[in-house]
């Protein structure tokens, strides 16, 4: 007869706090997707909280930190970009998560979208969403916004990028 460890006594516990949460989702992985706005100037940041909420009306939702840069701007955007990256955009995901940067100077190749969202050139996809809600979680906010227009890149290409262990990763890393 197998014994099955007591999962008390298995695991060591600690107490809710930022650090335990951090620690704990760097074992998840995550897709990595960067969100785009308009503002006074184009605003985005790298997001690994996108998920898809509802297929009938479109839905998606994203988390964003009130203390980010771009959180003033999307405070008040009617419209988000979400986009969709693939393993071989590593350096994009990078230049969106970095704090300070002019993430839209080239090499970042973009253009206006529709509804004026700043639209990334060669992900594999890109969905334009219309705000319905900003929902208070914490220091973020959880952002519901219906899809209203999108592309797919022709050919799916190569696998996805995801985050894990605090860095950006192929399927195969």
């Amino acid at each position: 007869m197998t014994v099955q460890p007591d999962l008390a006594t298995s695991h060591a516990r600690h107490p809710a706090s930022p650090a335990l949460l951090r620690s704990a989702f760097r074992r998840h992985a995550a897709g990595v997707a960067v969100v785009t706005a308009s503002g006074a100037r184009p605003v985005g940041f790298t997001a690994t909280s996108v998920t898809s909420v509802s297929a009938e009306p479109p839905m998606v939702s994203f988390g964003v930190g009130t203390g980010s840069s771009s959180w003033p701007a999307l405070a008040e955007a009617e419209y988000v970009g979400v986009h969709i990256l693939a393993e071989d955009q590593r350096e994009l995901a990078a230049t969106f998560a970095r704090s300070g940067a002019d993430r839209f100077a080239p090499p970042t190749r973009w253009s206006t979208g529709p509804h004026g969202v700043p639209v990334l050139d060669g992900v594999p996809a890109w969905l334009v969403c219309r705000v319905v809600a900003l929902v208070p979680a914490g220091d973020h906010r959880l952002v519901l916004a219906e899809v209203v227009v999108g592309g797919l890149d022709e050919e799916p290409g190569g696998p996805p990028l995801v985050y894990h262990q605090g860095r950006f990763r192929g399927l195969r890393d």
